[in-house]
């Protein structure tokens, strides 16, 4: 079967305006930032949750999962919707709804609407992979792979930048001040997107798979569910074996229903391509080390010094520590651009996965000193951002020009995987490797170790998973399975 991708027609088509490129990759760049900033939005406000909600703390932790929920979810069915009608469109839809969602929860003080109001942030998700496809669309070739690679660091600036923002305003104001903050930046970016960015001449016009996304979204939402609660409910309770269960049999029933789908929401035989799915495995290893320096560095930097191992540090504090991490994202990924340019992508995320495991190594051996682990943390940064550049390019050089949203939406899905899963492998570390300290249990010098010596084994597998992607085939881009 051949997959053509068919253009608009129409006198709009002929009269599409393209706005400069660095106008197209600063604008798109801007909403990644904004939506990848609402994953560590409220984290400042974590532990204080319970008392400002009126509720138990493991009720108020749905208000970090519900976003996690919701932006694993719409990745990939948000990609497909953007190949189906256009990408802007769904583009702008996505920012909408992170309007929606943060105006829901700058507007209330209780459980339920703050939790519709996170996942209707989270569902925001699905616009950095769809900005990835707007430029391959409508971009020269020669600005295509650097653009994408700044877009790429983007899933790790906005979470840089947050977290010591967020802090800020958590200080200094009232906490839905947060909420009003990211539903402003979320209009800006919608005016801007309707404003600047092109829709799409590329388009796959077909019916959407309804009983697929729904397939998709029982899957995900019960292994998600079981991964993040399972440290709160116990590995072995009843709740989080039943869930992992359901996954596995909704999942099986996903795959066959979709292989049997002239027009499925997810191209199974393309996913299947080693070069791809290799590509999304190595995504889950390299998003699984990321997340132990996400979880990881703060606690420790914010360990009070009594324990002879902590800094002490407020989370402001903290937050800025490790915010040259994201710097180091975003200047690295054009140097990612210029290395996958000039030998291959493969070689990128290989050199990438490398960098993280140096870091985590270094933060093991020298931890005694704020700079030390701020310097580790850059490194990891910098690592993750050279690995991050690199899977579009694969993934994009390995199918059709009609399926990049949904490519590039599985692929950041494969990524959010990994850093779920890592969030309740280090978890469970830090809780059970602990240390007392008048009166309370705080992560012990070995837990952190630990974690750091765990995310080294991911970054290796990644690498060694890496070294097996093929790059024979570039053109299996051209001929569709």
């Amino acid at each position: 079967m051949s997959i053509t991708a068919e253009p608009e027609t129409g006198s709009l088509s002929a009269e599409r305006r393209l706005p400069p490129p660095a106008v197209l990759i600063a604008t798109l760049s801007m909403v990644g930032v904004v939506v990848s900033l609402m994953q560590t939005l409220v984290i400042p406000i974590v532990p204080l949750l319970p008392g400002l909600l009126g509720t138990s703390a493991t009720n108020a932790s749905w208000v970090i999962t519900a976003t996690l929920l919701a932006g694993a979810v719409m990745m990939p069915i948000s990609g497909r919707l953007g190949d189906m009608f256009g990408k802007r469109r769904i583009l702008l839809l996505s920012l909408l709804l992170l309007v929606a969602g943060s105006l829901v929860c700058a507007l209330s003080s209780s459980l339920a609407p703050e939790i519709v109001g996170r996942a209707l942030q989270g569902a925001a998700s699905g616009a950095i992979p769809l900005g990835i496809s707007i430029m391959r669309d409508e971009l020269p070739p020669q600005r295509v792979g650097s653009a994408i690679a700044v877009m790429s660091a983007t899933l790790g600036v906005g979470g840089a930048v947050g977290l010591p923002l967020a802090a800020v305003i958590a200080q200094n104001a009232d906490w839905h001040v947060l909420f009003w903050t990211s539903a402003g930046l979320g209009a800006l970016c919608a005016v801007l997107v309707f404003l600047l960015v092109p829709e799409s001449a590329v388009r796959t016009p077909a019916p959407f798979d309804f009983l697929g996304a729904l397939g998709l979204t029982v899957t995900l939402v019960a292994l998600l569910v079981a991964i993040t609660k399972g440290t709160d409910w116990g590995w072995s309770s009843g709740s989080t074996l039943g869930l992992l269960a359901l996954a596995l049999v909704a999942g099986l029933v996903f795959g066959w229903y979709e292989l049997r789908r002239t027009a499925p929401l997810v191209d199974l035989r393309v996913s299947a391509r080693p070069r791809v799915l290799l590509t999304n495995l190595a995504s889950i290893a390299v998003g699984f080390a990321l997340y132990g320096m996400s979880l990881t560095f703060p606690q420790l930097l914010m360990a009070p010094e009594a324990t002879g191992y902590g800094f002490g540090l407020s989370m402001v504090a903290a937050g800025l520590a490790l915010a040259p991490g994201g710097l180091m994202m975003l200047l690295l990924s054009p140097v990612s651009a210029r290395i996958s340019a000039a030998r291959s992508p493969k070689l990128t995320l290989g050199l990438g996965a490398t960098v993280v495991g140096l870091g985590y190594l270094s933060a093991a051996v020298w931890m005694g000193a704020v700079w030390q682990i701020v310097l580790a943390a850059s490194i990891v940064a910098g690592g993750v951002g050279l690995a991050y550049a690199a899977m579009p390019a694969l993934i994009m050089g390995a199918v059709p020009i009609s399926e990049t949203g949904a490519a590039n939406g599985l692929n950041a899905l494969m990524r959010a995987i990994g850093t779920s899963t890592s969030a309740a492998v280090m978890s469970v570390v830090l809780a059970h490797l602990t240390t007392e300290l008048g009166g309370h249990q705080l992560p012990s010098r070995d837990g952190f170790l630990l974690t750091f010596y765990i995310s080294v084994a991911a970054a290796a597998v990644a690498v060694l998973i890496t070294a097996c992607i093929p790059m024979k085939r570039a053109a299996d881009a051209a001929t569709p399975s």
